[in-house]
């Protein structure tokens, strides 16, 4: 008898439904969501201060800007998976599971936004007395909807367990072929207008772009917490080149959208840094090198490529080859460097390789110091370095020169941003192709356990001689451009660490802070390292600091990256149960860890 009233009792703890942090009536609480949502939206209308001394000027009534936009995205947001726990029809590819975690999370942004916003208001116009009505209902509406999400069901009394993804989630309805290709092109424009709405931002406006920021982390959180990125994955894999040809045409797109020069500027060096980015993780998220000199190859390229540009400060000042020449010379010169320097340092291992590669990146740095004609020979022009270098001529069509297509005049960046955009595609068919090949499946199997991989008969010191020549030459391409870009090569960028990138130290940092061993991790990390000191410009002499804090922040909490390879995943998070990493849309590098590990 005692043993049936255990059993009763421990079923009835199993079957019991979940509860919220606080003691409402669902009914209740989804009220409050819907109403503190469109408290939120409607105070976006509303005045938020009486003066336009604040950033974006939010003193009108009906004509949301600056931080109301994003508040009333936000709220938005919020409303929409509020609509989802109502079942309501329509919304249910939403939030499939019906889950709490994405409703929790939406609530957040609005909250964080609105808050954030009205102390901003009251910090930079010194006191409460500044804020408006509007800022009042959002800072109430946000909160009201926050407070309702506390009441919701979890499946568990921790922070990890609240805004977790569900253990299951609703397969998608598939749709026919036109459909899905629909919703990735829908997908790719509203990433296209994020990116260009966040690059946009003024950067004496910090207030605006921080509301960016937390509108981004929490709205993207809530989307992935509802599973939709890994819907999104399937019908990424599904139509693989449908959705790499997307995501071109969108950032070939941009120059046309933001036509500023400045702006086109920061997203030539983006690509050039990710490109960059993209042959160091051959070398380090593929092979498993850890390399902290990498940046010297860029230089070697860079330098290679200024000496035949035709400058009259360069030595061969009477040489000019061709873009297509100069571009080959460039990565034949840091081909040819990245097997003089691998030959006799690649058969070292972990510490010793890095510290080898360090020194390397200095030696070349004082080198092309000294190689100024007095303490060495006249090649580089020394610390002067070599300048006044002339704009790429492709078949005729002058880069240096603005030309109008139709009602759009790109300038002399936006011209660069389409050629350096098309050099990262060709890198990125390059990485892919090499990742899963043959020598790919081997790097991955020499980065997993070189002494396995050998014994199983694997040449492991050629084949790392092979990474780190694809990738000098592919930094060694970026570099070609890159001189070009900023009209003059010099020695001071071409260290291991600086407040201004590139640097090595940067490099490795955008490769581990995107996600080592995929595609779009290192240009991710690329963007938002370039990005972010130029848009928080308040930071100054505190960037490194707030960048380390950043980098101790991600490798606790997500160590793998933030587009994580499938297999890092795994091992990262080895010991949770929880971890639920979809099949589909994974790195083709994935595929060769496996059969690698076979």
């Amino acid at each position: 008898m005692a043993t049936t009233e255990n059993t009763s009792e421990s079923t009835s703890e199993i079957t019991a439904p979940a509860r919220g942090l606080i003691a409402l009536p669902q009914t209740t609480a989804r009220a409050l969501i819907a109403v503190g949502a469109v408290a939120t939206i409607a105070s976006t209308f509303m005045s938020w201060t009486y003066t336009a001394d604040f950033p974006g000027d939010l003193t009108y009534y009906g004509s949301p800007a600056g931080l109301q936009i994003l508040d009333l995205v936000a709220g938005a947001i919020t409303l929409l998976f509020a609509l989802t726990l109502f079942d309501v029809r329509g919304l249910r590819w939403l939030n499939p599971a019906g889950a709490t975690a994405p409703v929790v999370l939406a609530a957040a942004s609005a909250f964080a936004v609105s808050w954030f916003s009205a102390i901003a208001i009251a910090v930079d116009l010194k006191g409460l007395v500044a804020l408006d009505p509007g800022a009042y209902v959002t800072a109430i509406g946000s909160l009201i909807a926050l407070v309702g999400t506390l009441a919701l069901p979890s499946p568990g009394d921790t922070f990890k367990d609240w805004v977790s993804k569900p253990d299951h989630i609703p397969a998608a309805q598939k749709l026919p072929g036109w459909a899905e290709r629909l919703v990735i092109t829908a997908a790719t424009a509203v990433a296209l207008i994020v990116f260009t709405y966040g690059i946009g931002v003024d950067p004496e406006a910090s207030e605006t772009f921080i509301g960016y920021l937390l509108l981004v982390v929490f709205g993207t959180w809530a989307l992935q917490a509802a599973g939709l990125f890994d819907r999104f994955a399937t019908l990424n894999a599904r139509h693989k080149g449908f959705a790499t040809s997307m995501a071109f045409l969108a950032a070939a797109v941009f120059p046309f959208v933001e036509n500023n020069e400045h702006n086109a500027n920061l997203g030539v060096n983006i690509l050039v840094v990710a490109t960059v980015a993209l042959g160091l993780n051959i070398v380090v998220g593929l092979t498993g090198l850890l390399d902290l000199g990498y940046v010297a190859f860029l230089g070697v390229g860079a330098y290679a490529a200024a000496l035949v540009s035709g400058s009259e400060f360069s030595r061969f000042s009477g040489v000019q080859f061709p873009f297509w020449a100069a571009m080959l010379t460039g990565m034949a010169a840091s081909l040819v460097f990245g097997v003089l320097i691998g030959a006799p340092t690649l058969r070292l291992r972990g510490d010793y390789l890095a510290i080898v590669t360090l020194g390397f990146g200095e030696i070349f740095r004082i080198t092309v110091n000294n190689l100024d004609g007095s303490s060495g020979p006249n090649i580089t022009n020394g610390p002067n370095g070599i300048s006044m270098i002339p704009d790429l001529d492709i078949f005729g069509f002058n880069l240096g020169n603005s030309h109008d297509i139709g009602s759009i005049t790109l300038g002399r960046f936006a011209n660069y941003f389409l050629l350096m955009l098309i050099i990262t595609g060709i890198v990125v068919v390059v990485f892919n192709r090499a990742a899963d090949s043959r020598i790919g499946r081997s790097w991955i199997a020499i980065r997993e356990d070189e002494t396995a991989a050998t014994a199983m008969g694997i040449n492991g010191f050629r084949v790392k001689l092979i990474a780190f020549a694809l990738g000098a030459s592919l930094a060694g391409l970026a570099g070609t451009v890159s001189a070009h870009v900023g009209y003059s090569v010099n020695p001071a960028p071409y260290q291991f660490a600086g407040s201004v990138p590139p640097n090595s130290a940067f490099l490795l940092a955008a490769v581990v802070l995107g996600g080592m061993g995929t595609v779009n991790g290192p240009i991710l990390g690329a963007t938002l390292l370039y990005l972010l000191p130029e848009k928080l410009g308040f930071l100054k002499e505190y960037q490194l600091f707030a960048f380390g804090i950043a980098l101790v922040i991600l490798m606790r909490f997500r160590p793998e990256g933030i587009i994580a390879n499938r297999r890092r995943q795994l091992e990262f998070h080895e010991s949770d149960d929880s971890i639920d990493i979809p099949e589909q849309g994974l790195p083709d590098s994935t595929v060769g860890v496996t059969k690698a590990g076979a």
